[in-house]
């Protein structure tokens, strides 16, 4: 049976920032735009925050029914690893599911914006299908557009209109930032499991691109959202805070290109998570100030 670790290591933890980030960055822009709210900013994030414990579970599930887990150089999963059974994993995924929709409900009740509960079924429906269902598009190399587009553009521009019934072209060039380290994530994560993904069918985009080409692929998304950052700092000069992650975006770019493996990119998977957080506080911070 599984314990509660279990089940917080299933939620995969390191990949919450990916869900603060872009309401933070996104409310950073509302402000700037005259209209931040902090009670739908708490909202967006509990919605942010549900949906990526609700994908992942989904993630641990049909990856585990499919058997793409039964070898893995990262840590274990609910169902891959016989700890907990497939329903109790699923059920678990389409709870985290209902609570996003239920702060989704609320979020849109108080900023009148009805039409976005499509867009939230949408993200839902994205969500199970990265993995799940007979032609998960997460298994033909699209799971980072996917990413890019609900947990990038969708999340951060989301938070902003929301907030401020408006979007700029900043939170715009903010959310393809976030959205790009959000690709990041994937990336790394797929880079780290060529090997066992090849092996079961799974092509993701790493699988497709190759070993050394996504490891490319990994360093343009972490280094084109410092670009973005120095165009928004041309109007918002407090946007150049984000250049404090330079040395980190530097860092990370070394070990990955250097050629880390198995475990080693569990380290990188990690601190990109905390480089996609920092992102948005700084970026957020500079749009806010």
């Amino acid at each position: 049976m599984a314990t509660f670790a279990d089940w917080v290591e299933g939620a995969r933890v390191r990949t919450l920032p990916a869900a603060a980030a872009p309401v933070l960055v996104g409310t950073g822009a509302a402000y700037d735009l005259g209209s931040g709210s902090v009670l739908r900013a708490l909202l967006a994030a509990g919605v942010a925050l549900a949906l990526q414990v609700g994908v992942n579970f989904a993630n641990d599930y049909s990856d585990g029914v499919r058997g793409t887990d039964d070898v893995r150089t990262g840590p274990p999963r609910l169902t891959g690893s016989g700890a907990a059974r497939p329903g109790t994993v699923r059920r678990a995924a389409f709870a985290s599911f209902g609570l996003a929709a239920v702060l989704g409900l609320v979020l849109c009740a108080l900023a009148g914006t009805w039409w976005l509960v499509a867009v939230g079924a949408l993200c839902v429906v994205a969500a199970w299908y990265y993995t799940g269902g007979r032609n998960p598009y997460g298994y033909r190399g699209l799971g980072e557009v996917g990413v890019f587009v609900f947990f990038g553009l969708v999340a951060t521009l989301g938070t902003t209109y929301t907030q401020a019934l408006a979007v700029s072209w900043a939170a715009l060039a903010a959310a393809v930032g976030i959205g790009l380290i959000a690709c990041a994530l994937l990336m790394v994560n797929n880079v780290r499991d060529i090997p066992t993904d090849t092996v079961a069918g799974k092509r993701t985009l790493a699988v497709r691109l190759g070993d050394r080409r996504a490891r490319l692929g990994y360093v343009a998304m972490v280094a084109v959202p410092l670009v973005l950052a120095l165009a928004v700092a041309a109007a918002h000069p407090w946007a150049l805070l984000t250049l404090l992650l330079v040395p980190l975006v530097v860092r990370l770019a070394r070990v990955v290109l250097g050629g880390a493996q198995g475990r080693q990119l569990i380290v990188v998977l990690r601190d990109t998570g905390l480089l996609e957080l920092g992102y948005g506080v700084l970026l957020g911070l500079g749009l806010l100030l």
